[in-house]
């Protein structure tokens, strides 16, 4: 590449910066100032939640996070073993509903016992937390001595803490005494009742009473003395409660049967007056009802043989001569006549034959036929006067039934008039009778029952032992783990998102808007520039020849020939990316001058060993010529131009023509011009050089350059009109990459991979 005689050409200095991808190929094309949709992208993707971030920032806050863990499980390990031991003693209680009444022969007496009513359990439950309850077992036991009872509940376990933080002094613990003191019963009930709890058993009737305390042998007795007092008191309850019922209801009965022979006395006094007799039965009704009933049964029936009987008279009136009806054939005097009647005519007929009519014997057995038909004449008229005779009788029956009907109904409607008021003292006394006989059949129930019944509070199992209840040091432990790791997580976070500096690749595209050149890592402790570099397979060589690369197809027109290297702040490493830049460019062949144009913090010339007695501040303030400012160094193509003497005025001897001049000179003599800028923020000297050179490269401390400041330095540049041409990440440590985000690198040869991937050209040619 020949060299320019004059200053960048409009087509250069109007050439774009270009992020390139893995393969070198130009991806988008950024003028200076305005902003690609990448960012806007990003900021959309924002709200969704990063899991591989998520779990980078876990790595990367490993000891913080392990640091955490630790102190909490060390905290929690002390307190296990200095706590005093508690020790849990278990009794198990049956609760039924309700009594099993024996005194009941009915399966609703046996329900009673296996059903479940919450509210019942629930009650017990709270029996079982009473403070009379407390009050009662101190008692049995023999705790309500003072003495005796600090035994057990001193020093508590509040007031061991308190000790360990050194909370607790005399005085506190005069305090603590003092309190005891006042109200003394009161305060043991209280101390009791925090050491059980009641744990029902689920789908059971079951309660487990337990008693923690630091000594076992009265947590046991604690225990089992709970259940045999609440065992005790629910006895005594039921007693309570019968011996009341009883002498209630003696009471009631006595009420009752007053009432109840009142009662019977209004009603038959009532009954008197008014005349009103009953039957016996209550059923039956008044004498006049049944009377009028057992009447309207004889009337129907009387209807039914007046029917019967008019029908028979009907019938013989409607039979005519000699033919026979319903009553002739049943009669035995009619039946043998008209059978001899039948032969005589037979036997006429036969000789009739033989001989005339006028014959003797004709004429005799005419006179007999017609006597036998006089005969049956005779016998027809009595059967019909028979029937006749039944027919008026019963017609005379019906018709006496009817009248007595009509007159009892008349005396049944004036019964019933009279009886409105009977019947509502009659039903007076069926109530009272009623009440009296309930209760006195209730309270012959509870006289038998007092005597018989059974308690429905069992004790199942009495505790026996006492085991160890807590601390429990691998619970504990376990949940100090769990808490140490969520507090470690939190903290971590908390530190990241207090973290506003730019630590990887992506969040300098993000934020900047600007493709990365590459990434240089951080050198050892044991290490120095010189000794790094001059190992061409060591990471920090590589990665200066990727960043080489990069700037090489930074442009459509290649590398920009004037390169400004600035950063946002000081010490961020851009004297060395600058000097490293310059040497790499000079490996290749190419006549590099590298400008040392930091006139207020300079520091190329102590890298590279030479005099700073003159150079840019002389040959700008018009002191010197260019030619007596250049120097030679040890490096070949290399040629350097550092600061001279501090000016006080950097600023306007940089914004001087002598600037734009030695640029120009510089390009006519060498193929490419390094220049090592000041810091963007604070001072105007770094757009000024932006303004004026054909690319910028802006340096980046990974995990040290904050956010703000870097994006006010890029836009400051914009503002000045400069091209920016990326951003090259330095000082990586190896816990930055855990971010990935394709960058890698290694120490011990060639496995660091620069932006635009592993693809991308190792050497210029």
């Amino acid at each position: 590449m020949s060299p320019s005689s004059n200053l960048p050409d409009a087509a250069t200095s109007n050439a774009l910066p270009v992020r390139h991808d893995a393969a070198g190929g130009a991806l988008t094309a950024h003028a200076p100032g305005v902003l690609s949709t990448q960012g806007l992208d990003q900021e959309a993707d924002g709200f969704d939640i990063d899991l591989m971030g998520l779990w980078h920032i876990v790595l990367k806050r490993r000891w913080t996070i392990a640091t955490t863990v630790g102190i909490v499980f060390v905290f929690a390990l002390v307190a296990s073993l200095m706590i005093t031991p508690v020790y849990r003693a278990t009794t198990s209680v049956q609760v039924d509903r309700e009594l099993m009444n024996i005194t009941k022969n009915d399966a609703n007496a046996m329900e009673g016992a296996s059903n479940n009513d919450p509210s019942y359990l629930n009650t017990q439950y709270q029996l079982l937390q009473s403070r009379e309850l407390a009050s009662r077992v101190l008692s049995d036991i023999g705790f309500q001595n003072k003495k005796r009872f600090e035994q057990v509940f001193e020093p508590s376990t509040r007031s061991q803490i308190k000790a360990w933080f050194g909370a607790e002094d005399s005085r506190a613990v005069g305090q603590e005494k003092t309190r005891l003191e006042k109200d003394q019963a009161l305060q043991r009930v209280d101390l009791f009742k925090a050491g059980y709890t009641v744990e029902p058993v689920r789908t059971t009737r079951l309660v487990k009473i337990h008693y923690d305390s630091p000594d076992p042998a009265f947590a046991i007795l604690s225990a089992n003395s709970l259940a045999e007092a609440f065992q005790s008191r629910n006895l005594e309850t039921r007693f309570e409660t019968s011996s009341y019922a009883k002498n209630y209801l003696e009471d009631q009965l006595k009420q009752l049967k007053l009432k109840l022979e009142d009662s019977e006395a209004q009603l038959v006094r009532f009954a008197a007056r008014e005349q009103i007799v009953g039957s016996g039965d209550e059923n039956a009704g008044t004498l006049p009802e049944q009377n009028l009933g057992a009447l309207n049964a004889a009337l129907a029936k009387a209807k039914e043989e007046r029917i019967r009987a008019q029908s028979k008279w009907v019938q013989a009136q409607s039979s005519m001569g000699m033919v026979t009806f319903g009553e002739t054939g049943t009669n035995s005097i009619v039946r043998t006549l008209m059978e001899s009647r039948s032969e005589l005519v037979a036997e006429y007929q036969n000789k009739l034959s033989q001989f005339k009519p006028a014959y003797p014997a004709m004429l005799q057995l005419k006179a007999q036929i017609d006597e036998t038909d006089k005969q049956i004449a005779q016998e027809v008229a009595n059967i019909k006067s028979a029937i006749r005779a039944e027919y008026e009788a019963a017609q005379q029956n019906e018709t006496m039934i009817a009248a007595q009907i009509t007159s009892l109904k008349g005396e049944a409607l004036d019964l019933k008039s009279r009886s409105i008021q009977y019947n509502i003292f009659k039903r007076d006394v069926d109530t009272n009778r009623q009440l009296y006989e309930a209760t006195l059949q209730r309270y012959k129930e509870i006289g038998v029952a007092a005597g018989v019944g059974l308690n429905n509070i069992l004790i199942v199992d009495k505790a026996v032992s006492a085991k160890k209840h807590r601390p429990n040091i691998p619970l504990n432990l376990a949940g100090s783990l769990l808490l140490g790791l969520v507090l470690g997580l939190l903290l971590a976070l908390l530190l990241e998102y207090m973290d506003d500096t730019l630590k990887n690749p992506e969040e300098v595209e993000k934020q900047l808007n600007l493709p990365v050149l590459g990434v240089i890592p951080k050198l050892k402790v044991n290490e120095t520039l010189e000794s790094v570099m001059a190992d061409v397979r060591s990471a920090f060589a590589e990665a200066y020849r990727s960043v080489r690369t990069a700037l090489q197809f930074s442009t459509a027109a290649g590398t920009p020939r004037t390169l400004l290297i600035t950063s946002a702040s000081p010490s961020e490493g851009k004297s060395t990316a600058a000097l490293t830049i310059a040497r790499n460019f000079s490996q290749i062949g190419k006549r590099v001058l590298l400008i040392d144009s930091d006139m207020r913090k300079p520091s190329i010339h102590k890298k590279m060993g030479v005099d700073n007695a003159i150079g840019l501040s002389n040959y700008l303030a018009g002191l010197t010529e260019i030619s007596e400012v250049v120097r030679d160094t040890e490096y070949s193509n290399l040629q350097v131009i550092t600061t001279g003497p501090l000016p006080p005025n950097p600023a306007e001897l940089l914004h001087d023509d002598n600037m734009l001049r030695l640029l120009a000179h510089g390009l006519q003599q060498y193929d490419q011009i390094i220049i090592d800028g000041p810091p963007v923020m604070g001072l105007a000297d770094a757009p000024i050089l932006a303004s004026i050179v054909e690319g910028v490269v802006l340096v980046v401390s990974a995990g040290s350059t904050r956010k703000h400041a870097a994006s006010a330095a890029v836009k400051r540049l914009h503002a000045a009109q400069a091209r920016l041409v990326g951003a090259l990440i330095n000082k990586f440590e190896a816990k930055h990459a855990a971010y990935g985000y394709g960058y890698g690198y290694g120490y011990g040869g060639y496995s660091y991979y620069s932006y635009g991937g592993s693809d991308a050209p190792k050497k210029l040619t």
